[in-house]
């Protein structure tokens, strides 16, 4: 004959659960802290892919033209020419950066005597949408402030650099 045990209930204590959501809990924590890192790199990502499209289009023009340069920006907002008036073109369908914002395309050139460029910084672009291409240059300069490659003179017509601000540091990518 068996005996009923009035005292083995089924169930939980409280420390298995407990136990239960605060694992729940780290894991949550954990997505929680590397879901904001994981879009910033996305949108790096992005902009990286932008440049390189630029690049890209910007070399098959002067493929095409005998190795000229798309026409420069002159300066001003309402008479933009070249290469800023087309930057749709150029950089990807929209223009816009991973943000939303517009990318603001310039234009410069260097010279063996004004070899200077500045270093971009978050303090001085729109979240990434910054972006400077320089006629002869190559990206063997640094970047003392953040160690990152930048822009730096060379000789050569064909030769040029894409300089733009990620989220995560600059980047610098030379002519192909």
């Amino acid at each position: 004959m068996k005996t009923l045990n009035i005292n083995s209930k089924k169930g939980f204590t409280i420390i298995e659960v407990v136990l239960v959501l605060a694992i729940a809990g780290l894991i949550f924590l954990m997505v929680f802290i590397a879901l904001p890192n994981m879009q910033r790199s996305q949108r790096d990502t992005q902009r990286r892919n932008d440049y390189s499209t630029l690049n890209t289009n910007i070399s098959n023009y002067m493929t095409n033209n005998n190795g000229k340069f798309p026409a420069a920006c002159d300066g001003s907002a309402a008479t933009l020419s070249g290469i800023c008036a087309q930057q749709d073109r150029y950089l990807n369908s929209t223009g816009e950066d991973p943000t939303g914002n517009k990318y603001k395309l310039s234009v410069k050139q260097l010279s063996a005597g004004s070899n200077t460029v500045a270093s971009l910084s978050e303090a001085t672009t729109d979240a990434g949408s910054i972006v400077i291409v320089y006629q002869q240059a190559d990206c063997s300069g640094t970047d003392d402030a953040t160690g990152y490659s930048k822009p730096a003179f060379k000789t050569g017509s064909r030769n040029f650099a894409i300089y733009g601000q990620l989220e995560n540091g600059t980047y610098c990518m030379a002519s192909q």
